[in-house]
């Protein structure tokens, strides 16, 4: 991606520490392209105070860099990706949680989701302290997966997770084909 294709960065923020990590990212990202920013809130009902939130966030960009800011309420997910088709985004910026295992598997990833259905790049931006000095003294996180009991990065190995995809998208179809099971001559 050549920086004359990138005039438009959104960023998603929702005020954690996660998001404002995200922010600053965004705004370097704007500022090496020559690009607008778009700060964005997916609101909640009974959410009060954004007025003064956005405002710390623009005072603490500056003003080298133009900024928008937008919110808008629903599905965090759908409302990133439905304002950066409506906007002509060019790159998205999202702060990533590092939310692993069960409460992933439960409460899905808006990170995920947008990057499925985004309309162009998506760049995440770990949590606080991911991928910094303590991410290359700790071990990989290894699981068993829970449907095959194999060892695994993630809760669902991949061939478990194919499978599953397999049978979403089949109805069921293919079930005889685990991923596991060796073919029978």
């Amino acid at each position: 991606m050549a920086s004359d294709d990138v005039r438009e960065v959104l960023v998603a923020t929702d005020f954690s520490e996660t998001s404002e990590t995200a922010v600053r990212v965004a705004h370097a990202y704007a500022r090496a392209f020559g690009a607008r920013l778009h700060v964005f809130h997916v609101t909640w009902p009974d959410e009060h105070g954004l007025t003064e939130l956005f405002a710390v966030v623009v005072a603490q960009l500056g003003t080298a860099v133009p900024v928008v800011i937008a919110s808008h309420r629903g599905d965090a997910a759908e409302e990133i990706v439905r304002y950066a088709k409506a906007h002509g985004i060019h790159l998205i910026v999202l702060g990533t949680h590092g939310r692993t295992g069960v409460s992933r598997v439960l409460m899905g990833s808006v990170a995920e989701r947008v990057i499925r259905s985004a309309p162009c790049p998506v760049l995440t931006v770990p949590a606080a302290g991911v991928g910094g000095e303590d991410a290359r003294v700790l071990p990989p996180a290894v699981y068993r997966c829970v449907a095959c009991n194999t060892m695994s990065r993630d809760l669902l190995c991949e061939p478990c997770r194919a499978r599953l995809r397999g049978q979403a998208v089949y109805g069921g179809r293919g079930s005889e084909h685990a991923p596991h099971a060796k073919p029978t001559p």
